[in-house]
């Protein structure tokens, strides 16, 4: 079926500058995670990167590992890019990112330089790609030093491979210390994709969101809905081909009793405000100007068209975020604070 993109995409989106740069990130990015592998249709596949760019969400976020298998949602978004996006390169960011487990053997994963700068190589093969946007170092290395890993990226920026550098999940002080080597080496961090969501706070208490302030780097949010707690998905029951019946990303066991009831309780804030839940939680990570974009993910085009809407509103009165506070901390979960624990 042919396609032609959205002409008013643009005008139905956000974009934010990305820290102290001159790019500008969609304040909603979509993310092809767990949803992007074989065991999906690649038509689906398809018809959600549409739907995502028909509603000006330029970005594009992968992994090495992502799928699965994995590599293979890289395989499918390379397949898309070529019969779908054919013509549309410079109007998209496209990122990628390597430090989980890849290959067999003591070079498959972590932030060597040898790992990192193959991983990448792979990973512009699989897309079909010669740079990609942005390339992170997905998790902290304790045991590689950092500036190992830090000049490793900054070679692949100066070889061509992609045009800006990030890294993902660690902690303030890390975090610190990896930027000011890339300052120093000449290639400025430009962004940082921690985990944060109304229940998963991690980043406030660490003090990252103020680091990134204060150094000047963007920030990219992954998992706003917590894993689709913070969605209509679970109010009622866990279905079938939901990321916790599966055990894919989200502990069955976080949805309690209690974390449901007080999620119902976030719901109908959410309905009074005009929005869905998830609208909501996306709205809440962005309510202060202060996270450069909000990333999802999606398991059909629908998905993609509701969360989209989140930039209609984001303004919450003062006793709209006392409410949420009491309820989403009585809910607190911290399912992605570990790798950058390891700092």
């Amino acid at each position: 079926m042919n396609w032609t993109p959205n002409p008013e995409r643009y005008s139905q989106m956000v974009y934010n500058t990305c820290g102290k740069s001159g790019l500008k990130l969609p304040a909603i990015s979509l993310g092809l995670w767990h949803n992007f592998g074989d065991d999906k249709p690649h038509q689906t596949k398809q018809a959600i990167c549409r739907t995502a760019f028909d509603r000006g969400i330029t970005h594009f976020d992968l992994a090495n590992n992502y799928g699965p298998p994995p590599g293979s949602a890289e395989l499918a978004f390379g397949r898309i890019l070529k019969e779908d996006f054919a013509g549309l390169r410079d109007e998209l960011i496209i990122s990628s990112k390597a430090g989980y487990d890849m290959w067999p053997g003591p070079y498959g994963e972590w932030g060597s330089r040898k790992y990192l700068i193959a991983s990448c190589d792979q990973s512009l093969k699989r897309m079909g790609l010669a740079y990609v946007d942005i390339f992170y170092s997905h998790r902290f290395d304790p045991n590689t030093p950092l500036e190992e890993t830090m000049m490793a990226l900054d070679h692949i920026v100066r070889s061509g491979r992609a045009l800006y550098v990030g890294i993902s999940s660690y902690n303030s002080k890390r975090t610190r210390e990896a930027a000011a080597i890339l300052k120093e080496l000449g290639t400025p961090c430009l962004i940082h994709q921690p985990s944060y969501s109304m229940l998963n706070r991690w980043v406030e208490e660490d003090g990252l969101v103020d680091t990134l302030e204060e150094l000047g780097i963007g920030s990219i949010v992954f998992s706003p809905l917590a894993q689709g707690m913070l969605s209509t998905k679970y109010l009622n029951d866990i279905p079938d081909d939901s990321r916790a019946s599966q055990h894919k990303s989200l502990n069955p066991d976080f949805l309690s009793e209690k974390n449901i009831a007080n999620i119902k309780a976030l719901n109908e804030i959410a309905l009074q405000r005009g929005q869905t839940l998830a609208q909501m939680a996306i709205a809440w990570v962005l309510r202060k100007g202060r996270i450069t974009s909000a990333l999802i993910g999606a398991s059909r085009p629908e998905q993609v068209i509701d969360c989209a809407k989140a930039v209609d509103n984001l303004l919450f009165t003062d006793a709209e975020l006392q409410q949420i506070d009491h309820y989403a901390t009585d809910a607190a979960i911290n399912i992605w604070a570990k790798s950058a624990e390891l700092g």
